[in-house]
């Protein structure tokens, strides 16, 4: 048994995490302040005897003793990360040197959650970890994807200076069920006007593609990286290749759901990427990893867990 701290651990991603964990046989730390997570997404996992829950908030430092360390805590959908851009920012960087004080002191291993946003609008397609990345520094959305790739910074400079165990992984487009109805991203927004009848919003002429990998997915990969030799650090691509133009998502949706929804257009919000697709050669070689859920297949599941929480 390994006792693991997962911080943003009652938010979308985290639950997940923290259920496979403890059903691996592992004693896990749930740390959340609830921006954006939710209690309820962990509340199944209370009774469970090897589950502690502990409200803090990563850009203050926190001291406990665990083998490992995941750092999923940053809002992660524009809606939320641009409600406060010092906060994310904050989020990222504070909690980035708080958690790596953390590993150093008591030699634990990290792994940071980071993001395909680090890429920006890519001119790469699709983008490998050697891609360095077409960002705007001071557009609406850099206050994720800057603070995602100062915490990358931090996390090598504490390898490479103090031999922190560390692992980064960059997370493609995820989707599955405890979404947050309300944040913004594609996969919960068509959803959620599909079954509500609501008109079905794009942006753009829907001809800008995302790649959707299903949230059992991205877990895998992820515990694959933290069980890697400690001389591999990544950054390592973890998403789904497979390519979805948002005209083809919303169609798919409303299919599922059987909706009367029509599509209208809006216009398209500053520095939205045009192209996003993962190249996965490195989780392949190193994780031996690739996505199995199809999108058809995590759709129907998330639809399911959607259609109990929309009204």
């Amino acid at each position: 048994m390994k006792s693991i701290l997962v911080t943003g651990g009652a938010g979308f991603l985290g639950s997940h995490l923290c259920e496979r964990l403890l059903n691996e046989g592992n004693e896990v730390i749930c740390l959340d302040n609830y921006f954006t997570g939710q209690k309820s997404n962990v509340v199944h996992l209370m009774d469970h005897p090897y589950f502690e829950l502990v409200r803090h908030d990563v850009t203050t430092p926190f001291f406990v003793e665990v083998d490992e360390i995941y750092n999923l805590a940053c809002p992660a959908s524009p809606v939320h990360y641009q409600y406060n851009p010092i906060k994310t920012v904050k989020t990222s960087v504070m909690g980035a040197i708080n958690m790596l004080g953390l590993a150093k002191r008591i030699k634990a291993k990290v792994l940071q959650a980071s993001t395909s946003e680090v890429y920006g609008d890519p001119e790469q397609h699709p983008q490998k970890e050697t891609y360095w990345g077409h960002v705007n520094p001071i557009g609406p959305r850099a206050c994720y994807d800057e603070g995602k790739r100062c915490a990358e910074t931090l996390f090598v400079n504490y390898h490479q200076q103090n031999n922190v165990r560390i692992k980064i992984v960059r997370i493609f487009n995820t989707y599955g069920p405890r979404m947050h109805p309300h944040d913004g991203r594609v996969v919960s927004n068509f959803i959620v006007q599909a079954l509500q009848g609501k008109d079905i919003t794009i942006y753009g002429n829907g001809m800008q593609t995302r790649s959707f990998q299903y949230v059992d997915d991205l877990v895998e990969g992820m515990i694959r990286l933290m069980a890697t030799p400690d001389d591999f650090t990544g950054p390592v691509n973890i998403g789904n290749p497979g390519e979805f133009t948002m005209l083809e998502l919303a169609q798919l949706i409303i299919q599922k759901t059987n909706s009367k929804s029509k599509i209208v257009h809006f216009p398209l919000p500053a520095d939205d990427p045009m192209q996003r697709r993962p190249d996965i050669s490195l989780a392949k070689k190193v994780l031996d990893w690739e996505p199995k859920v199809p999108l058809n297949e995590g759709l129907d599941k998330t639809i399911a867990f959607f259609k109990t929480i929309v009204k």
